[in-house]
């Protein structure tokens, strides 16, 4: 089928546009999203999909709130595997939130949502001078969601019906102060225990595996010692850069672009001002704020008699603490430093001028401009390189959509090479060998994303050594991929992989002993405590000292009915450990303000958990099953296979 279509690429893209554009007029844009959304299916809700292309969406726009927040994380770490499974988990929970105020017949009615949008920070922001929302502003709000703004707002809408039912649980959780300084002593409990660790790493000099061990460990364990799949491939880059560089400007644009932009590339005016300030903030009482007002429009009177004794009319009148021990100087500053209506008032006067009274969030202001920084307007050459580089720029970004379709339909056309589409847009088929599923430590870039190597390793790439796909790898960055050879998983020879194995049965018979060592000690413990011991340490949730985590939990588990008491605790790999539990005690009482803080501490988790514990109840009915694997799994398969 996929034969046919590559030999009458025309004819199916006339039927697909006929088909295509009708469905837009039927459905919408966001209808048409939910349909396509269903497809590949990684959870279901309520017997609903939550498709591939919905958890990439999703996990799209939180790396880009994430990102806008802390500019300098690691992408590594916000594209990892588990990150993206908690994206998954997320849009999980939204489905089954949503599904519960659904069913709940819980709603948003329009004045609520005109209220939320209203005291909503981002659409402040897009608000005018006259406090209207510029629309057109809005729309682009909505579309870089991948949404219409009626799209937007039943998004908003749909986040508001959830929130009563979440409320409905957390709003209600009730910890009397009684139960929580009850339970609190009790988790922050204190016991003084002595230690006795059996570690494997002391007992492997007492094995040494026969060679019949060896063979049978290695003939049960096939898939530990196995050499993953690799692949060698060639692969082109298509981005920005790429585009840039066949991009030839006109001299005639280069010096319109200068004529129009001279002033902007020179640098920017600044200004250098004093000002006297009387505070007058906003929340300050209207008599108040009228006497700040008279006070200003007084000092404004007797520095326009006398303009020569403004700095001494700051120094002793102004209240801005950083500027009036030097005459209520500001030093130079640029558009954007200031508040709006000083800048305003400040850029629109000349030397020497003394403004008005303006006001701002500050106050009353009297700004005196003492000099202005005019920029030195810079040549056409001495501008030339980065006009030129600012212009490739904005006309690679006009084209590069153009090229893409050009790149994406060229990778598919010819989809036994990638010689030609590379050819024709000057392109570097690049080759790269030993390529796994999972990029190698260090490996950045094309070759470390999880999408072109989901590609690269697809049934259709492997099987038939066809073109992958043009995927977007990152902003304007597509790539596509070709396998020249494929070597399956195998399993490595003995004689490869013996030291490997021997070491493994080495730490599994290692830490049998200690554990047999260990577990034969408490027996004889019991009975007959021993002369010596570890030195005793006191621990809790809150001071583990040294204690693995296992131990700490085993400690505070511990039946203290009777003291002395004994625990045993199989550490796995790790060994055993001999607890002599000693003395319990109670947790150090806090003073007034830390016990409150501590009860509103507990209430906190009694709500988190009954939230938790109606959200579990909620899965269930709704029947939620999340298909695509867990990163632990995942990691654990893998490690298996190293």
């Amino acid at each position: 089928m996929f034969d046919l279509v590559r030999k009458h690429t025309k004819v199916m893209m006339s039927l697909m546009f006929l088909l295509i554009i009708p469905a837009f007029v039927l459905v919408g844009v966001d209808g048409f999203s939910r349909i396509t959304a269903k497809g590949d299916a990684v959870a279901t809700v309520a017997n609903e999909n939550i498709g591939q292309a919905e958890w990439d969406a999703a996990h799209k726009n939180e790396v880009d709130r994430i990102r806008a927040q802390a500019p300098n994380v690691d992408a590594k770490l916000l594209d990892s595997p588990a990150a993206r499974y908690m994206t998954l988990e997320r849009v999980v929970r939204e489905r089954v939130v949503a599904e519960a105020a659904k069913d709940s017949h819980l709603s948003t009615s329009d004045a609520r949502l005109a209220r939320e949008l209203q005291q909503s920070p981002t659409i402040a922001s897009l608000r005018k001078p006259d406090g209207s929302v510029d629309m057109d502003r809005y729309r682009q709000l909505a579309a870089s969601q991948g949404l219409t703004p009626d799209g937007f707002e039943a998004r908003v809408r749909g986040q508001l019906s959830s929130r009563q039912v979440e409320a409905g649980v957390t709003d209600t959780a009730f910890s009397p102060p009684a139960l929580a300084d009850v339970a609190l002593n009790a988790f922050y409990e204190r016991r003084e225990v002595q230690v006795s660790r059996f570690n494997t790493a002391d007992y492997t000099s007492k094995v040494n595996p026969t060679d019949a061990e060896i063979e049978a460990y290695y003939q049960a364990n096939p898939k530990l010692f196995q050499a993953p799949e690799s692949a060698s491939i060639e692969y082109a880059v298509l981005d920005l850069d790429t585009v840039k560089k066949s991009i030839v400007l006109n001299e005639s644009d280069l010096k319109s672009y200068y004529e129009q932009n001279v002033s902007r590339l020179s640098g920017k005016e600044e200004r250098r001002a004093s000002h006297i300030l009387i505070n007058a903030p906003k929340d300050m009482p209207a008599d108040a704020r009228k006497a700040a007002r008279e006070r200003a429009q007084a000092l404004l009177e007797q520095v326009r008699k006398a303009p020569d004794t403004f700095a001494d009319v700051a120094k002793k009148n102004s209240q801005d603490a950083g500027s009036a021990p030097n005459g209520g100087d500001l030093d130079y500053f640029g558009r954007g430093a200031m508040v709006k209506p000083f800048e305003d008032a400040a850029f629109a006067m000349k030397k020497g001028d003394i403004s008005d009274v303006v006001e701002s969030d500050f106050g009353f202001h009297i700004i005196k401009v003492t000099d202005i920084k005019a920029p030195k307007l810079r040549t056409f050459e001495e501008l030339r390189a980065s006009m030129e580089s600012d212009l490739k720029t904005q006309q690679a970004q006009r084209k590069f959509a153009d090229v893409a379709e050009t790149f994406t339909n060229g990778v598919y056309e010819q989809s036994d090479s990638l010689a030609p589409v590379a050819e024709r847009l000057k392109l570097e088929v690049k080759t790269a060998t030993q390529l796994q599923r999972k990029p190698a430590p260090g490996v950045t870039g094309v070759l470390a994303n999880p999408k072109f190597l989901a590609a690269v390793f697809s049934p259709d790439s492997l099987e038939k050594k066809r073109n992958t796909e043009a995927i977007e790898v990152g902003p304007s960055q597509l790539a596509a991929a070709r396998v020249i050879e494929y070597t399956p998983a195998r399993t490595k020879p003995l004689a490869e992989v013996s030291a490997s194995v021997k070491a493994r049965l080495v730490a599994i018979q290692a830490a049998e002993l200690a554990k047999k060592d260990g577990a034969e000690k408490l027996a004889a413990w019991k009975v007959t405590a021993p002369a010596s011991l570890p030195t005793q340490v006191v621990v809790s949730r809150e001071n583990a000292q040294t204690v693995p985590a296992p131990v700490l939990e085993a400690i505070l588990q511990a039946d203290t009915v009777k003291l002395p008491t004994w625990v045993g605790v199989d550490l796995g790999p790790q060994g055993y450990a001999v607890v002599r539990v000693n003395k319990i005690l109670p947790s150090p009482v806090p003073s007034g303000d830390a016990a409150e803080q501590g009860r509103k501490q507990y209430a906190q988790w009694i709500a988190s958990a009954e939230s938790q514990a109606y959200y579990k109840l909620l899965t269930q009915r709704f029947k939620v099953k999340i298909k695509a694997p867990h990163p632990s799994v995942t990691a654990g398969l893998e490690a298996q296979a190293e």
